[in-house]
């Protein structure tokens, strides 16, 4: 049998998911809709591809099976479809950008505006996410990542240095010692699940026992906590020139083998080839240049 991308889109959104409700969010369409169309591809190939229960959906035998062809089909699928792309030699359409929640909102989101005011045919997509998005299937055209690419069909772009600070509100700062260290610090910090996204984990080796005196999931949380002068956090010192006015300010301490990271600008290969995401890639470059020079 014929077994459409469609399907294998489907399948896979489902096998990395863990579920069909987190199918449902990636592929931007109703649960009920998943379920509908799982049941039928289950039924056309004669066997159960998922286990359901109530923590989500386990693969089958038969599931397992399915997981690196879906896989290389959808690498295949996003090939094409910058190869049909790469025809239309204008700038303009829909480019999608994916970084972290603090890039996103602190640059990526009015650097979108400056891109339709240069370019109005373009727009931007910004998917804030800490988990990396898959670039070679198209996901995303591309990404701002903290981690270099590690496989041959990804391309770094460029590079920016980029040095880390600790940042308080005014009023939280008016409270502390002059001579304040990293342990006597209460923190705004990540919660479950992603405890283990950075800054976390570099804290808990800085600083003995770590307990963060605040906890979200949400960046934009944590942003609200530390501007109400819940605690600390540590945040790139990036001077790009769409900075918005903040309430933080920052405490000259020394975050050790932290203070410095990279961000990355990545593309899956053959990316480049559009032309929407080659003009968006250039003045991204143009703007870490830009910042580079101060």
């Amino acid at each position: 049998m014929d077994i459409s991308w469609d399907d294998a889109r489907l399948f896979l959104a489902i096998a990395e998911t863990g579920s069909f409700s987190g199918a449902a969010r990636r592929l931007r369409i109703g649960q009920p809709t998943v379920s509908r169309r799982l049941a039928a591809l289950e039924y056309a190939v004669g066997a159960a591809l998922f286990r359901r229960s109530v923590d989500g959906a386990a693969l089958t035998a038969a599931g397992e099976r399915w997981v690196v062809p879906a896989k290389k089909m959808a690498e295949w699928a996003g090939e094409l479809h910058r190869a049909a792309e790469a025809t239309d030699n204008s700038p303009r359409g829909i480019v999608r950008v994916t970084a972290t929640p603090y890039l996103s909102a602190d640059f990526l989101a009015p650097f979108a505006a400056f891109v339709a005011r240069k370019h109005p045919g373009l727009r931007l997509e910004v998917q804030s996410q800490v988990q990396y998005l898959d670039l070679g299937r198209g996901e995303a055209d591309l990404a701002l990542r903290a981690r270099p690419p590690t496989t041959p069909d990804l391309k770094r772009v460029d590079t920016l240095d980029v040095v880390n600070g600790v940042f308080v509100s005014r009023e939280l700062k008016a409270r502390l010692s002059r001579k304040v260290t990293l342990q006597q610090l209460p923190w705004v910090a990540w919660a479950p699940p992603f405890d283990t996204v950075p800054p976390n984990p570099q804290l808990e080796s800085l600083i003995p026992g770590f307990t963060p005196s605040f906890t979200a999931d949400n960046y934009l949380v944590l942003l609200a906590a530390a501007e109400a002068g819940l605690g600390a956090m540590v945040l790139p010192r990036m001077p790009h020139r769409f900075k918005r006015a903040t309430r933080l300010v920052p405490l000259e301490l020394d975050l050790g083998p932290f203070a410095r990271s990279q961000t990355h600008l990545v593309c899956a290969r053959s990316a480049l080839d559009i032309p929407r995401v080659r003009r968006v890639s250039e003045l991204l470059v143009e703007e870490f240049q830009r910042i580079r020079v101060g």
